[in-house]
């Protein structure tokens, strides 16, 4: 599948050029969104009864969604306990659906909508877990909870190709997503990363000891943090690995006021294990410009091929 936006506008005009006139109106903007739903249902349900056995033996073969995953499920077993068991208290732990409704990722990320499975249901297949938490967390905060901490590990499913040729389309994410309302100067932000800048770096110490692992941290704009991380973050964090990388370019507009990556040595090669920074999610969905939101994940399954279990 192709994800770049011409070629994506391309094909579906394509389509809705071999529609009878005014079926696009129809559908766009005269059905309800019961009806819609029904009609694709029925739709799904005529095509489902012409699968025989050798398609649906076919499709199992050929199509890269339902591909199982390589990794040993009794070793990932073992890394997920670990990341649990060493999971900071004030995290609460949150089993996902694997659906959340339509367009999370693109009215929060922004992710283009062909990046998502979308379903007939109004729901969408969870492409990021951070999103769904960040819809708990700003929902548990505006129910009166204080700082919201979450964890989840989910396997997500993402359409778009990647450039590694054994590279599946679902993953399982280990992700955390801290919400708080602004303190001043800084202070929220330099906690919120502290707790889980920590976390991560002692999960790096116990399954990748046997690696150098590198957390490179981006500030981004001028804002107070810059400050905060000479006096707050860094002396918090003693001994761990923290390098600046003022030169990343991605992500930057998608994360506010810093963004990190968590880079473990693999011979001559760095191999980027996790991501985060903070966005605004939680600030959008409360209507509170002072809620400040981190998120970050790891790719349990790379920590897996990774980790030293010996120990």
């Amino acid at each position: 599948m192709n994800d770049s936006g011409d070629s994506s506008r391309t094909i579906a005009d394509r389509v809705w050029s071999r529609l009878p006139p005014g079926a696009r109106a129809v559908l766009e903007d005269e059905l309800s969104p019961t009806d819609l739903q029904t009609l694709q249902l029925d739709l799904a349900k005529t095509r489902a009864q012409r699968v025989n056995v050798a398609r649906l033996r076919e499709r199992w073969r050929q199509d890269r969604f339902v591909q199982p995953s390589r990794t040993d499920p009794r070793r990932l077993a073992i890394i997920n306990a670990e990341l649990w068991r060493r999971l900071p208290e004030q995290f609460d732990g949150v089993t996902l659906s694997p659906v959340t409704p339509l367009a999370t990722s693109a009215a929060l990320g922004p992710v283009d909508q062909n990046r998502v499975l979308s379903t007939v249901r109004s729901v969408e297949v969870v492409s990021d877990p951070t999103n769904v938490l960040a819809l708990e967390a700003a929902t548990r905060r505006l129910h009166g909870a204080d700082a919201v901490h979450l964890a989840a590990c989910h396997r997500v499913l993402r359409t778009q190709q990647f450039n590694a040729p054994d590279a599946l389309a679902h993953f399982e994410l280990f992700s955390l997503v801290s919400s708080a309302r602004d303190s001043g100067s800084g202070r929220t932000e330099a906690e919120l990363l502290v707790q889980q800048l920590g976390y991560w770096a002692a999960i790096a110490a116990k399954l990748l000891h046997h690696r150098a692992t590198t957390i490179e941290l981006t500030v981004i704009g001028e804002g107070p943090i810059r400050d905060r991380l000479d006096d707050t973050v860094r002396p918090r964090l003693a001994g761990v690995s923290l390098h600046d990388a003022p030169d990343r370019t991605q992500g930057i507009g998608y994360y506010r006021s810093a963004a990190f990556k968590i880079m473990v040595a693999s011979g001559t090669e760095k191999i980027e294990l996790g991501d985060g920074g903070f966005t605004d999610w939680t600030a959008a969905l409360t209507s509170d410009a002072k809620e400040r939101c981190l998120i970050s994940c790891i790719s349990t399954e790379r920590l897996t091929r990774l980790a030293d279990l010996s120990g």
